[in-house]
């Protein structure tokens, strides 16, 4: 006889994909925008990202409070072993290609009951807060 167990229901994945499922094609985005990988070894790209996370990124409801995370912070978060560059992502737009928006993604392995999944932790998407 099998015994019930409530905890089982919830030991499955919500949704199971490998990288090979994920679309290939990028979303479009306004005229005027683009999409753009944020290179954190380059110390320009690495300081425009900070701006507008420090600028745009949580806040509370009165904007007293907010994260500011260093430079530095953010290169060690952003750049783990075998991180994909590809997954430090921005938006751009206007005639200085300036940085509106960022998304990023590092891959992480995840135990669960005995076993290691790859995946992926996404992290810091922040939009400028005009284009909200």
């Amino acid at each position: 006889m099998r015994v019930y167990n409530p905890i089982e229901k919830f030991n499955t994945p919500v949704e199971q994909k490998t990288v090979s499922d994920i679309e290939t094609k990028s979303l479009g985005l306004p005229t005027g925008y683009e999409w753009s990988c944020v290179d954190m070894n380059d110390e320009v790209q690495a300081q425009e990202l900070y701006t507008l996370l420090s600028n745009h990124y949580v806040e509370d409801d009165g904007g007293n409070f907010r994260f500011d995370y260093s430079v530095e912070f953010l290169k060690w978060a952003l750049t783990p072993p075998e991180y994909n560059p590809d997954w430090i992502i921005g938006v751009r737009g206007g005639e200085q290609k300036k940085l509106f928006g960022f998304i990023s993604g590092i891959p992480v392995k995840m135990t669960s009951h005995g076993k290691t999944i790859e995946m992926a932790e996404i992290n810091f998407l922040c939009v400028h807060k005009k284009l909200r």
